[in-house]
């Protein structure tokens, strides 16, 4: 074939694709393979040994409390490699023990404590805990960096800005990620990924791996919210090559596979190749999504029960309350249920998203003038989530506000990529 007729073939092969909408290739199995096989976990081996070696100090010499923050980080650290909730709640019982030793006076056990808390979605008691930390005044700095964190989980914005201000370095890692999260919450998308990147940058000046994985994994994120695609397949590509075992990584390519490039089978085999090695109830979520996209009712429903069944244990505690009540309202006509579980979230943090369970769970129950009524005071230009701009739209379009609905329809279809392609059609019907 002479370089005209290569012209011509190619220019009909991309004049098609346009035509099919089919998306521009980013991913290659290539890239991932080795890490979706079974290799040995180095993290897990790691955090095993350390959990068997203090184990045994401790009941050698059971007063050296200082060996139960040993325990307990052996046990996060399994939790975060594993994903099996136990190791998160035996974490916690260690750090009581060793926050009782020392009579809730030791700042680094009561931030242990905290940060636990938070994993558990227990924020008050987070910032209770925290709030002890700032009095016992040890590494202050490490204190009001946790406390911004927790106002806001806990919708105060006003606190968190404070502990944003009373940590400022813009040399400092931990303040800079806290700044990229705070330009997010305020729907500054360019700022957060900015900071983020500058984040990155310190990270990867002081070699610090486990610095280096938090920041690509979460450039991945938002580089996927601005619709850059590629580049956030290459960050999760790098969190990879830096450890093989990311679950987040393995996740975050097999949203790339599904949402953008459309390939519901490849996504799925990313996915059944995480479970193998990483335990999370959320996963079932996705599958059922995925099969939703296939047209495939009974595999949606098989993944529904097995994610009610993972979230039966009470161990997950609130941890999977969006979840659950999106689920009851959307899928299993139970608004009722929804209602209640929106109202439990919003006790524990009353924050603009935890509303829109509330207004979401109305609309389901037919009482579109509440739903609408919670939007107004609770949630409009108060979050820039779109899954909760998605819900405001269609509570909109139900309330005769067609203006309003149009406006949020235009923002949410930039946003087709992060919310997935049966909610793209959603909002394509509004």
């Amino acid at each position: 074939m002479n370089s005209k007729h290569i012209i011509t073939a190619v220019l009909s092969l991309t004049i098609l694709a346009s035509c099919n909408k089919i998306p521009h290739k980013i991913t290659d199995t290539v890239d991932y393979n080795s890490y979706l096989q079974n290799k040995e976990n180095k993290d897990l081996a790691f955090a095993n040994e350390e959990h068997k070696f203090w184990t045994e100090k401790l009941e050698k010499t059971p007063n050296q409390f200082p060996y139960l923050g040993k325990i307990s980080g052996a046990n996060s650290q399994l939790f975060s490699t594993t994903g099996e909730i136990n190791y998160l709640i035996n974490a916690e019982q260690n750090l009581i023990l060793a926050n009782e030793k020392t009579n809730y006076n030791n700042a680094g056990y009561l931030r242990g404590l905290a940060r636990n808390y938070i994993s558990q979605h227990r924020f008050k008691e987070a910032l209770e805990h925290l709030l002890r930390a700032k009095i016992n005044g040890e590494k202050l700095n490490n204190t009001h960096q946790m406390l911004f964190d927790v106002y806001l989980e806990l919708g105060n914005s006003k606190k968190a800005k404070y502990y944003l201000n009373e940590i400022k370095d813009l040399s400092d890692f931990g303040y800079l990620i806290r700044l990229s999260k705070w330009s997010d919450h305020e729907g500054n998308l360019d700022g957060a990924i900015k900071y983020m990147e500058q984040a990155k940058a310190l990270a990867e000046s002081s070699k610090n791996k486990g610095l280096m994985q938090w920041s690509y994994t979460n450039l991945g994120d938002y580089y996927g919210h601005a619709n850059r695609i590629e580049d956030s397949y290459i960050m999760y590509l790098k969190t990879l090559a830096l450890n093989p075992n990311d679950a987040y990584a393995k996740k975050g390519i097999a949203w790339i596979v599904y949402s953008y490039e459309r390939n519901p089978e490849e996504a799925l085999r990313i996915l059944e190749a995480i479970n193998t090695q990483h335990k999370s109830p959320d996963y079932y979520l996705l599958k059922a999504e995925i099969a939703e996209f296939q047209n495939n009712n009974v595999k949606k429903e098989e993944n529904i029960k097995a994610y009610l069944a993972a979230v039966k244990n009470k161990q997950y505690g609130a941890m999977y309350n969006k979840y659950n009540a999106l689920l009851f309202a959307d899928e299993l006509n139970k608004a009722d249920v929804a209602l209640q579980i929106a109202r439990t979230e919003i006790d524990n943090r009353p924050t603009p998203q935890s509303y829109d369970l509330l207004a979401w769970s109305y609309y389901h129950k037919g009482d579109v003038k509440k739903a609408l009524e919670i939007v107004k005071e609770h949630i409009a230009d108060k979050t820039y989530e779109p899954e909760a701009q998605y819900h405001m739209a269609t509570i909109y379009k139900a309330s005769g506000m067609e203006k309003d609905a149009n406006k949020l329809k235009k923002e949410l279809l930039e946003s087709a990529y992060e919310l997935g392609p049966v909610l793209e059609q959603n909002i394509k019907n509004l």
